[in-house]
């Protein structure tokens, strides 16, 4: 299986950023723990932007090159109907993911905007949000 971890805006701060939210470990350290213990995944890879567009060309990319993607779109998720549109524009399915829960934080977190388009959205975990959205894409593969 190839998979994308597919960070937006904000989360290439990990680790620094509200610590008491998102914890203190950067993120680089913890995919190269998470690509360590999937090895058996064939292509496993990590991309980060601050940038709409950005995000929109990686996933439309990434529709061939990828089995699937792991997202968190950060502030995005609230926000971003181009987004959206793009994971429904796509055949590669694609998995929401948050570190924390946004239902359990202010009102304007609360609704996504890509949660429909997703084939699944995993929340509040932590960063083991990601593992547990790998653990799903995996057993779907049998």
């Amino acid at each position: 299986m190839r998979i994308l971890l597919l960070n937006g805006p904000n989360l290439n701060l990990l680790g620094k950023r509200e610590p008491e939210v998102y914890g203190t470990t950067d993120f680089q350290e913890f995919y190269e723990e998470l690509a360590a213990v999937y090895d058996d995944v064939a292509n496993f890879q990590y991309q980060q932007s601050n940038v709409e567009g950005e995000l929109i060309n990686i996933l439309q990319a990434a529709d061939s090159d990828f089995d699937a993607v792991i997202l968190n779109a950060g502030g995005y998720t609230h926000t971003s109907v181009a987004i959206a549109d793009c994971i429904a524009a796509i055949s590669t399915p694609v998995v929401e993911v948050h570190i924390s829960q946004p239902v359990a934080r202010e009102e304007f977190r609360h609704n996504s905007l890509i949660a429909g388009k997703c084939m699944a959205s995993i929340s509040g975990f932590g960063l083991d949000s990601y593992r547990l959205a790998v653990e799903g894409l995996l057993s779907k593969e049998d």
